[in-house]
């Protein structure tokens, strides 16, 4: 992996995680800092986990797919009855296998992994990228998550790039696009998560050309996560939609 921000240091907490640290500075290209600092961005090596802390994060962000909201989610977010599953084509007799191409906290690709799907997670950021890898490692070694865990990859690439790389054997039945949302004018309102995914991804500039690739690409659909007043990617009309409170899916068969 590579990293573009030069802002960003490490620093590793312990001694016993040394050698990881070393690793994700030489695979990130990111330097080491001996100094834990509230100031500026870091990429933590904690003794049980990774975590990402910035100035105006507060409490730094790390994800976990063992406890939690993802915890919660698995044991009570409406199984294949919930908007998702149906978005997807969750269905009696039918588990897709299922390209997520913006993985972002990994949270949707973790609940259709709970719902039995093989899911590959795209994720081109680096820092999200090493915090996703780092969950699901964990994930695989706890007992309740580790079966789950199993059925998830992660690959740190550009979503599109990847996609049209892929062969005919290799494309999955569906793929799942959830675009960045545009930022609201007031920061207040939006979640510290949100405003790392923000910081770190930047605005939403590739999403008609990753469709695109997408619906070439994908078996049975694609399905595009939305705010439920959102209009449709580039204005291409779905074959279908499922709603939820305040979520669309668009669907393209």
């Amino acid at each position: 992996m590579t990293n573009a921000n030069n802002d960003i240091t490490i620093y590793i907490d312990s001694a016993n995680q040394r050698e990881k640290g070393h690793q994700l500075a030489e695979s990130l290209t990111l330097p080491i800092s001996t100094i834990r600092t509230n100031d500026k961005q870091q990429l933590l090596v904690l003794e049980d986990h990774l975590a990402y802390a910035a100035p105006n994060l507060g409490k730094p962000i790390s994800i976990d797919f063992t406890q939690g909201k993802n915890a919660h989610r698995r044991q009570f977010g409406g199984g294949r009855g919930q908007a998702l599953a149906k978005a997807i084509g969750l269905k009696k007799g039918a588990t897709p296998t299922i390209i997520d191409t913006t993985a972002g906290y990994g949270r949707d690709a973790y609940v259709l992994a709970t719902l039995g799907c093989t899911i590959t997670l795209i994720e081109r950021n680096p820092i999200l990228a090493a915090l996703l890898e780092d969950a699901i490692q964990r994930a695989q070694h706890n007992k309740e998550t580790q079966a789950i865990a199993q059925r998830m990859q992660l690959i740190h690439h550009n979503a599109t790039d990847y996609l049209t790389g892929l062969s005919p054997k290799q494309y999955p039945e569906v793929i799942y696009i959830d675009p960045m949302y545009p930022s609201r004018q007031k920061a207040a309102l939006v979640k510290k998560e949100m405003q790392l995914l923000h910081q770190l991804i930047g605005p939403d500039t590739d999403s008609v050309e990753l469709l695109e690739s997408a619906r070439e690409i994908a078996k049975k659909r694609v399905a595009v996560k939305r705010p439920k007043s959102a209009p449709t990617i580039d204005r291409q009309k779905p074959s279908t939609t499922v709603e939820s409170k305040n979520t669309r899916y668009d669907i393209y068969f």
